[in-house]
């Protein structure tokens, strides 16, 4: 008889936006003719830039020759793309790297949520609370997480909660932890990290011997000179920190699947002996064991973002989306909501009215005006009270939404 993994079985019944998916489908059967506007799950909406979508084509021209056809990649990416990322997302910032550092993916979710089987499963484990699922979701699937209580935490799960009484700034956990989860700009909350803070990280990790997995997906949306757009740029950080980047939201790649993953050399975890082992060798392993490579089109669609004419659409169109945001910061501060985030980054984080939770808060905006935003709670037990929106729509939808928002508050 086949036995389960039971771990599964602990998990909620839908991830996150499934269970939004289902309520905003059950409104749609009551309410026909209704027209909902989704401000909540983080989809793009504007089209590939020109420069992505003629390097797609010729890609593709290419695959359709006997002389230009790619079968299987290298598991770790073509040189031509990693060599791209290099010059301009490290070289251009300082940050010294390894082409064979450089590990490309299908986004950044797929490593994300992998990265964890290079650990032992009694691994302790931190995360920033609110956070992307993914994280203990993933960890949750192995057993590292524990059991989940009514509160919604995980038994085995150390939660630095990030609210606005701390301004948003996670505190240094008070005991040694094996592993640290980051994301900045930060998802959900769209709050930043300082370098003052990040080197604080950094220097915690490197005197506790222990490992901080960086999500880095938005960093693009960064227009403060003062953030950090790497932890690499934090002296010390090639040793205890692997690093996720995602042309997702940066260009729009949701549907063409493109990012990559930094595994520096000098990084080593410890086997129960004591004995030091590189890290960046067992990830190589697993990729070639686990994954067939990013395909050629998308590879060479990425490589596009660094090109003149790709570096300027991209930014225009990450412009348009921030343009979404400021006008979102403007009508709930308008309307008398505290607001956070979407300047530095594609989400707003608002705190519900009064004492209204947030499924209560989804429910109400959603039924009494048609838009849709994400539960913070969903994020994790400190973002109860908050809900989130993304700058992701179109201006028309946006404008619209925020029109409805203000005809709703009354």
């Amino acid at each position: 008889m086949a036995l389960v993994n039971d771990h599964f079985l602990k998990l909620p019944n839908n991830y996150l936006f499934a269970d939004i998916a289902k309520k905003v489908n059950a409104f749609r059967v009551t309410h026909p003719r209704a027209d909902v506007i989704s401000l909540g799950i983080g989809d793009v909406t504007q089209p590939l830039c020109p420069a992505v979508v003629e390097a797609m084509h010729r890609a593709v021209d290419e695959m359709g020759t006997r002389e230009g056809f790619h079968g299987y990649g290298p598991e770790q990416g073509y040189d031509f793309l990693r060599e791209a990322i290099l010059k301009n997302d490290f070289v251009s910032r300082g940050i010294h790297l390894d082409l064979d550092e450089i590990f490309i993916n299908d986004g950044a979710k797929s490593d994300t949520g992998n990265i964890q089987e290079l650990i032992r499963w009694d691994n302790s484990i931190a995360v920033t609370d609110p956070i992307y699922p993914v994280y203990i979701d993933s960890n949750a699937m192995i057993g590292r997480a524990g059991l989940k209580g009514s509160d919604g935490r995980w038994s085995n799960v150390i939660y630095l909660p990030c609210t606005a009484e701390n301004g948003f700034v996670p505190q240094l956990p008070d005991r040694r932890v094996d592993v640290i989860y980051l994301c900045y700009p930060n998802n959900p909350t769209g709050t930043v990290i300082s370098r003052q803070e990040l080197r604080k990280w950094v220097n915690y990790a490197l005197r506790n011997d222990t490992l901080i997995f960086y999500d880095a997906a938005y960093e693009a949306y960064i227009a403060d000179p003062d953030i950090p757009h790497s932890i690499y740029e934090i002296r010390g950080a090639r040793k205890c920190a692997i690093e996720f980047h995602s042309y997702s939201k940066t260009a729009g790649f949701t549907g063409v699947r493109c990012g990559y993953t930094i595994v520096p050399k000098d990084l080593t975890a410890a086997t129960l002996e004591g004995r030091r082992i590189p890290l960046r060798p067992l990830w190589d392993r697993r990729q070639s064991t686990k994954f067939n490579g990013t395909s050629y089109i998308s590879q060479r669609a990425a490589e596009a973002i660094y090109t003149p004419e790709g570096r300027s659409q991209v930014a225009e169109t990450i412009g348009y989306y921030m343009q979404n945001a400021r006008r979102m910061l403007s009508t709930f501060r308008r309307l008398g909501y505290r607001v956070y985030g979407g300047e530095n980054a594609p989400y707003i984080w608002l705190k519900t009215p009064g004492e209204s939770g947030s499924w209560q808060f989804f429910e109400e905006l959603l039924y009494g005006a048609n838009v849709v935003c994400t539960p913070g709670v969903g994020f994790g037990p400190s973002g109860e009270g908050y809900v989130r929106f993304t700058a992701f729509g179109s201006h028309e939808q946006t404008d619209e939404a925020l029109r409805r928002i203000e005809k709703w508050n009354g």
